[in-house]
């Protein structure tokens, strides 16, 4: 819900200030609507329901996977569209992916959000309104901002909605911000008392060919990325996420796999690349959802081939289960089908 207007009408009915905690305890645990909170008067329950949308967001459409994913597309107030996804796991983990932005300005060519047109940025209510809904179906406990949007373009709301993450169930060690790279967001994260996990999208090692997938490494390069990233884990001390998503013939190939472990292994001036004989990177390889982009997926023998070359220099890395391919999953896909 709007928290900031939910705030503006208590206060217009002259209500005391704790209401405020109150009902959003009450959505936190997962209610479908103000009927259901019990210990409001009634009539503020009604003036409620009358006056204040219990969500800032419209559900335009749901799809189910047949592996148990859901993936909701919504539409802001102002009518602005935007993604988030439930993953189900064997293990029992319910983690959601969420928005940040709708759209994106950094036009990641491998990305359908990224070829989309940019409307904004997403406020605190907006990307907490996606985390409730998921709560209203189910117990959540993970949570990755790795939806549309670059998540460091509107650090402010993702912290904000990160705060208050941890009453639906997600604490901010399991809550994950991925990142393209911008490192002034990274510095800033950094600073953060919150322990938030950092993703980096990297999906190239070398820094032609990583401009050419992801045009924002002609304004930080990789090597200036990844060096703010060990700044990071000095001050964190968070194993930090490498998203690489495998593309055939373009970034699958074995000697890019040695080169993405040189990268990540070093040289630099920041601290050292391994630390207790650990990395501090860990690397996911995503299989390739496909979108109306020209790229194709991986075959299974060129991820697993990669994956060896990872490991044999000392690279933890696993290969990330695919996910709702069957109701177009990737990041943008549906609200653009639906344009």
């Amino acid at each position: 819900m709007d928290l900031a207007l939910l705030d503006q009408t208590l206060a217009a009915h002259g209500e005391p200030s704790f209401r405020a905690g109150q009902i959003w305890a009450w959505a936190a645990k997962g209610v479908e609507g103000y009927e259901q909170m019990t210990n409001l008067p009634k009539a503020l329950r009604e003036t409620l329901a009358r006056e204040l949308p219990f969500s800032s967001l419209t559900l335009a459409e749901q799809a189910h996977a047949s592996d148990g994913t859901i993936k909701a597309l919504f539409t802001t107030a102002d009518g602005r569209p935007l993604e988030a996804v439930l993953m189900r796991y064997r293990d029992k983990r319910r983690s959601i992916c969420v928005s940040s932005q709708s759209g994106c300005p950094l036009t990641c060519t491998f990305c359908a959000t990224g070829q989309m047109k940019f409307a904004r940025n997403l406020t605190a209510s907006e990307i907490l309104d996606q985390a409730l809904h998921f709560r209203r179906i189910e117990a959540i406990d993970h949570c990755v901002f790795m939806g549309m949007g670059e998540p460091l373009l509107n650090l402010d709301n993702v912290l904000a909605a990160c705060e208050r993450l941890p009453e639906l169930g997600i604490t901010s060690r399991r809550t994950a911000i991925s990142t393209v790279g911008w490192i002034p967001g990274i510095e800033r994260l950094a600073e953060q008392p919150l322990p938030l996990r950092l993703a980096l999208s990297l999906h190239a090692a070398d820094e032609a060919l990583r401009s050419e997938l992801m045009p924002v490494n002609d304004r930080y390069p990789l090597k200036d990325v990844l060096d703010a990233c060990r700044a990071f884990y000095e001050r964190k001390h968070r194993r930090i996420f490498v998203e690489y998503v495998m593309l055939a013939g373009v970034n699958d190939r074995y000697q890019q796999a040695l080169s993405l472990a040189r990268a990540l292994s070093g040289p630099s001036s920041s601290p050292p690349a391994r630390v207790g004989g650990d990395s501090i990177f860990k690397v996911n390889l995503i299989p390739y959802n496909p979108t109306d982009s020209p790229y194709e997926g991986s075959s299974r023998e060129s991820i697993a081939a990669f994956r060896g070359a990872l490991e044999s220099r000392n690279i933890p890395v696993t290969v990330r289960l695919t996910r709702g391919r069957d109701i177009d999953a990737a990041c943008g896909q549906l609200a653009a089908r639906t344009a």
